[in-house]
């Protein structure tokens, strides 16, 4: 399974932490179609022969959020999609400036949230529609929705063609390697490489961002880590704001 066929002159790299890339869900299914109109697909240059790929969300016409750590010097969003061969109802649009969250701790991918400003704003139609995010005020959730395209299996070596989903329970804060993150365990979830994603709960409110995969040092399963989006509700409503007065 390619992105967009299996291009020639295109190394699609799946890699994991600093490097991320569009995602695996693993033990998950096929979304339904365009369920999940927030998703974006983001395609970064890394350089002219090699792609990385992330996944994010629509937050508003003008804004997409992502991980820290998926900061590239060119990315261009992909709006609109389910399998990534039909471009029809799809909006590509290249991304202006990143924002890295002022709070992102590269050790140990604390905050890891950035927002991304596009060239162009984005149409919202049945295909294309942001999501909304949590606050202190939202309840602790517990049942959550992952989704992303990517390697179904670890034995892949591509992108899936369509948008994958999988639920997830998430564990008590205290085993989490930070205050700042939600966390998952098992089997099924966003493998490495998810980076971006948002973490949906309590209907469709987005929680987290897909971050990394966590071993504890002390042993144990590995634990899926989504950067909490409640504590950067403040930093998020103020960079978009003073980005649409600078520009």
């Amino acid at each position: 399974m390619s992105f967009l066929g299996q291009l020639a002159v295109v190394t699609v790299v799946l890699a994991f932490y600093g490097q991320a890339n569009g995602g695996k869900i693993i033990g998950g299914h096929v979304a339904k179609p365009h369920s999940r109109p927030y998703m974006a697909l983001l395609k970064r240059n890394a350089s002219q022969n090699q792609v990385l790929f992330c996944d994010g969300f629509l937050l508003n016409e003008d804004f997409v959020m992502t991980a820290a750590h998926c900061q590239a010097e060119f990315i261009t969003v992909l709006l609109g999609l389910h399998n990534v061969n039909d471009k029809v109802n799809v909006q590509e649009i290249p991304v202006k400036e990143a924002f890295p969250s002022k709070h992102y701790n590269t050790k140990g991918f604390v905050n890891d949230l950035m927002i991304l400003k596009l060239s162009s704003k984005a149409q919202i139609n049945d295909y294309v529609k942001p999501i909304a995010l949590a606050d202190h005020s939202s309840p602790v959730p517990q049942h959550c929705v992952v989704s992303g395209w990517g390697k179904t299996s670890m034995n892949d070596a591509f992108l899936s063609r369509n948008l994958m989903e999988v639920e997830v329970t998430l564990i008590r804060g205290e085993n989490c390697p930070n205050e700042q993150s939600f966390c998952s365990e098992g089997q099924a979830g966003p493998a490495p490489g998810d980076s971006g994603s948002p973490l949906v709960c309590e209907g469709d409110v987005a929680y987290g961002v897909v971050s990394t995969l966590f071993s504890p040092p002390s042993g144990g399963k590995k634990l899926y880590v989504f950067a909490k989006i409640s504590d950067q509700k403040q930093w998020i409503t103020s960079a978009m704001e003073k980005s649409l007065i600078k520009n």
